[in-house]
């Protein structure tokens, strides 16, 4: 049996034979259990592209049987499940939750458009500087790595070591015809992890060789690798603004959020209180 392009299925698919008609608001059914629908839209957008026939056919009966697996088992459960009043409680509570998380984003996004302006990042960076402190080494720098056979191996000597415009465009237009990797990184700083890990060789105390040597070059039996360390960044040390900027972004979103959210709450409590809505039982003094 085939619904809508679908191949056929290895599962019977129960319909209702007798009684009302099901109204399937449109939908194609693929499956009943027990009044219970599964529906062909419903499962297309899981299946993954570019199955084979035979393959999207295995694919609908394992899904097909798993769900109802599922129905029968939960339906099993949900008369023979002791303490289904403390499920409901549980479920209304997750319940409201998610319907005041819902709103609460959706209020954020309509009142809180005014964007953070940058004296505003600088003014909270300052404040908690001690928040941004960096879980790795940082580095800034630049990278290159070449062949063994590479031309005028003499220059790039000298030009890896200088921060001028001149070396840095000798290197850059160098790069592009004889570079097999390049990194340019003066203006950002990069976790040392991810520059080292382009290095032949592995390091024991990373942080104390580099601190030594801002100037190194390796090579193995196909490459010779350039790198120079401009600046670094211990871990442990507080992030310089310009690396700390996403993460202030994000904790002073937050924390403006959160002192929304707490007035929001506080002038509903409030309303409340003056339209009398409120009505305490619970005496404190007995």
């Amino acid at each position: 049996m085939k619904k809508r392009g679908y191949p056929l299925l290895g599962l019977a698919v129960v319909l209702a034979a007798c009684g009302s008609p099901t109204d399937h608001r449109g939908k194609t059914p693929l499956v009943e259990v027990d009044g219970n629908f599964l529906y062909a839209e419903d499962v297309k957008p899981l299946m993954p592209v570019g199955l084979s026939k035979k393959d999207s056919t295995t694919f609908m009966d394992n899904y097909l049987r798993n769900w109802v697996e599922d129905r029968l088992l939960y339906e099993k459960a949900e008369s023979n499940v002791p303490d289904m009043e403390r499920i409901e409680e549980l479920v209304q509570s997750y319940r409201r939750s998610l319907i005041m998380h819902s709103y609460q984003q959706n209020l954020v996004a309509q009142e809180l458009t005014d964007e953070l302006s940058e004296a505003d990042l600088r003014d909270f960076y300052e404040k908690n500087r001690t928040l941004f402190k960096t879980d790795e080494t940082l580095l800034k720098g630049l990278f290159i790595k070449v062949p063994l056979t590479a031309k005028d191996l003499s220059r790039i000597r000298r030009w890896y070591r200088q921060k001028d415009e001149k070396s840095i465009d000798h290197l850059e237009k160098y790069s592009l015809g004889h570079a097999a990797d390049y990194q340019y990184f003066y203006d950002r700083w990069m976790p040392a992890s991810a520059i080292l890990g382009k290095l032949p060789q592995k390091f024991k105390d990373a942080e104390s060789y580099l601190r030594r040597n801002r100037d190194v070059e390796l090579k193995d039996t196909a490459y010779y690798y350039f790198l120079h360390v401009d600046e670094l960044l211990q871990r442990g040390e507080v992030k310089p603004f310009e690396a700390a900027r996403d993460e202030v972004k994000s904790a002073l979103g937050t924390l403006r959020q959160a002192d929304f959210m707490r007035k929001v709450r506080t002038d509903l409590y409030q309303r409340a209180v003056d339209n009398d809505e409120i009505k305490y039982y619970y005496n404190k003094d007995q």
